[in-house]
């Protein structure tokens, strides 16, 4: 009944809750809403909670942003960020013609519950692992070792090869990022480092982490977490010394809401069955997660900064837009299906 207030199907609370620990079982449990709206905006929209794979994100601008048990608060916040964006998407897209109509009623049988036997138990939570230490050893790994590649290789004054002296900025990483790095700007993070960040985190979420542990060359464990969340904090940080927050919340929310891993991509392709849906999807995602993005940052650089600029407008712009889209009536559309319906009216008197 809550969900219905939004747009969605109460069905879609079960993908929503699933997705908080993958998304993959989280877009696969559409399948259970036999609404083809609703399933379509269900899946568009579920990754946008946070996973398991977004945590080491969250607890990395934690640890810059409190550096202590006082940042409790910081997790919850993106969390609810995760929430709300779901709540607010989900309004705006049922006042679109492609999603407009009345949510499937929720209407779900309900099996006989029994406690687990030990050996399911089991099984299912090595499904889980074993599905873990796969991707951690294949896809994680595998993108490490290209971040690497990319950032110890690069072209010098004796042409192309190793970078012995260890310097990134002749990388080829830094080459290829600096081409894209301009996306970014209006979010305040605009270097190279964040730029690659992002782009190997649509592989696999866990790599945003990855790749700055890379790129900052980690020693052991206790220095890890150190130079991972000073080098991170130092990329948002100006000549000045001042640390820009507004700026690394809303490169940490751009990651919480873009596109979700490439295996999540697939399973919402498949889900989609249709190309044309599935992109419609993905640039629905980047394109939220950059105008939430730019609005953190731009509010930020105005109200506490004092800076002003033309992003500025266009942040204002861009969130009254979403305000007015939040606050219109629905618009009645009138399709295919309500053409029969009315025909069949008319019949019937």
């Amino acid at each position: 009944r809550v969900f219905r207030r939004f747009g969605l199907s109460g069905k879609s609370f079960i993908p929503m809750l699933i997705s908080s620990g993958c998304g993959v079982p989280g877009v696969l449990a559409t399948k259970t809403i036999e609404n083809e709206k609703d399933r379509r905006m269900t899946a568009m929209l579920t990754t946008m909670i946070p996973c398991g794979a977004k945590q080491p994100i969250i607890a990395l601008v934690m640890g810059v942003l409190i550096g202590g048990s006082d940042g409790w608060w910081v997790a919850p916040m993106f969390y609810f960020l995760g929430v709300a964006a779901i709540i607010v998407s989900g309004i705006m897209l049922k006042k679109t013609k492609a999603f407009a109509g009345e949510p499937t009623p929720f209407v779900m049988e309900l099996p006989d519950y029994h406690f687990p036997s030990l050996k399911s138990w089991w099984l299912h939570i090595w499904e889980r692992v074993s599905a873990y230490i796969k991707k951690a050893g294949t896809i994680i790994f595998a993108a490490s070792v290209v971040v690497w590649f990319l950032s110890n290789f690069g072209f010098t004054d004796a042409g192309f090869g190793f970078l012995v002296d260890g310097n990134v900025e002749q990388s080829l990483l830094k080459t290829i990022a600096d081409c894209v790095s301009w996306i970014f700007a209006p979010l305040g993070a605009d270097n190279w480092m964040a730029t690659a960040a992002s782009i190997n985190a649509l592989v696999a979420k866990e790599n945003l982490v990855s790749t700055f542990g890379v790129l900052f060359g980690l020693g052991d464990a206790t220095e890890n977490s150190l130079s991972m969340w000073g080098g991170f904090a130092s990329m948002f940080t100006d000549a000045s010394g001042i640390m820009h927050a507004g700026a690394m919340c809303a490169f940490v929310a751009f990651n919480m809401l873009d596109a979700p891993c490439f295996a999540a991509m697939g399973t919402i392709r498949r889900q989609m069955d249709d190309p044309k849906w599935f992109w419609g999807a993905i640039a629905y995602q980047c394109g939220f997660g950059w105008v939430v993005g730019m609005i953190i940052n731009q509010l930020w650089e105005l109200f506490v900064l004092g800076n002003f600029g033309v992003w500025t407008v266009v942040a204002f712009v861009a969130l009254a837009a979403i305000l007015f889209q939040l606050f219109r009536p629905a618009p009645k559309f009138e399709g295919k299906d309500e053409h029969i319906l009315d025909s069949l009216a008319e019949a019937e008197k």
